[in-house]
C-alpha cells in the first residue's frame, strides 16, 4: 500500500520492525530520508535493546500520534532471574547477583500472576519520566538518587511462555505507560533473587502487529505507508458524516449530537476521505484532529 502525499510528505503510517540498538529516534531519521519530509515521528519509544513494532506516522498522520501511542500493547519478553541492574534490564550496571536455581516454576508463575490486572508499578529510575523538567534517565546517569511515584497501569496478560534455566519467556499485554523492565524487576523482588529483562519484543500497538511490520532494509526497497484513512478506520469508531456534515467538521465547527460511542472517532465524508477525529461530549459533535486540507 502506497499512501497519498501533500507538501509536507505523504499522509501515513509506517510500520517498523525496529532493530536492536537504534534508538526510537534514529528510526524517524531514516524514515525522514526515506519518506523526503521532515513532518515524521513515532507513537511510542521503544529502547535500544527492544525490537518490534514501531509505529511511525509521515505528513498529516503526525496529529494521530498521541492517540496511536495510547493503545494497548503486547511484548514478548525474556527475564533473567538472579541478577539486579540499575536500569532493571541488560543496558544497566550490576548491582546483585543470586542463586535462582532453587525457584521453582511453580513459584515463577505465582508471581507473575500476581501482576496481571489493575496494579500500581513503579516505574525504572532509568526512564522518560520528567522529574521537575528532566528526564528521569538524565538524572539517574548524572548520579542523582531518583525515586519516581508508583502509577496505575493495567496488565491484560502476563504468562510464562518458558523456562530455560535462570531465563524465563513471558509474554505481556499491558496498557500504554507499562514498563515490560520493571515487571521483571517487580517478579524477581518477589522471588526474593532479583530479575532483569535481558530481551524486549514488542508485537503490536493497537491495530497494529508484526505481521505487517517491516524492516529498515525492507522499507528503503519500498516505503509502505499506510494510508490516513486506513489507519484511522482500523484505530477508531468510524463516523459516515454527510457532505454538508464533513464540510463543517473540515471548517472545525461543532455539530449537533449524533449518538456517537464514546472516545475519538474517525469521521469520513461521503467519498470516502478520512476528515477528522472527532468526540461527542457536553451536547456536540467536536472535531480534536482535523485532516482536510482546508485545515
Amino acid at each position: 500500500m502506497t499512501g497519498t502525499g501533500d507538501a509536507a510528505g505523504p499522509d501515513g503510517v509506517v510500520v517498523v520492525d525496529k532493530p536492536p540498538g537504534l534508538t526510537s529516534h534514529d528510526v524517524v531519521a531514516r524514515l525522514r530520508r526515506l519518506a523526503g519530509t521532515r513532518r515524521v515521528g513515532h507513537a511510542g519509544t521503544l529502547d535500544p535493546m527492544a525490537t518490534g513494532v514501531l509505529v511511525v506516522g509521515t505528513g498529516r498522520a503526525t496529529r494521530l500520534l498521541g492517540y496511536l501511542a495510547a493503545r494497548d500493547k503486547e511484548y514478548d519478553a525474556t527475564l533473567r532471574l538472579g541478577i539486579r541492574t540499575d536500569s532493571d534490564d541488560a543496558d544497566g550496571a550490576v548491582l546483585s547477583q543470586t542463586d535462582a536455581s532453587h525457584v521453582s516454576d511453580e513459584e515463577i508463575a505465582a508471581a507473575v500472576g500476581r501482576l496481571v490486572g489493575d496494579i500500581e508499578q513503579v516505574p525504572s529510575a532509568v526512564s522518560a519520566i520528567k522529574v521537575g523538567g528532566v528526564r528521569a534517565y538524565k538524572r539517574a546517569r548524572a548520579g542523582e538518587d531518583v525515586a519516581l511515584p508508583p502509577r496505575p497501569v493495567h496488565v491484560a496478560a502476563f504468562s510464562v511462555v518458558a523456562r530455560h534455566g535462570a531465563d524465563v519467556d513471558v509474554h505481556v499485554a499491558c496498557s500504554t505507560g507499562t514498563y515490560v523492565r520493571a515487571l521483571a524487576r517487580d517478579v524477581g523482588e518477589a522471588l526474593g533473587v532479583g530479575a532483569h529483562l535481558t530481551a524486549l519484543r514488542r508485537t503490536r500497538v493497537g491495530a497494529f502487529t508484526l505481521a505487517g511490520a517491516r524492516s529498515l532494509d525492507e522499507l528503503a526497497e519500498t516505503l509502505t505507508i499506510v494510508p490516513l484513512g486506513e489507519v484511522v478506520g482500523a484505530s477508531f469508531p468510524r463516523w459516515d458524516a454527510t457532505e454538508e456534515d464533513a464540510r463543517r467538521i473540515g471548517l472545525g465547527q461543532r455539530l449537533a449530537p449524533a449518538g456517537l460511542p464514546a472516545g475519538p472517532v474517525g469521521a469520513f465524508a461521503p467519498d470516502g476521505q478520512v476528515v477528522a477525529l472527532v468526540v461527542e461530549r457536553d451536547g456536540a459533535v467536536r472535531p480534536t484532529v482535523v485532516f482536510a486540507p482546508s485545515a
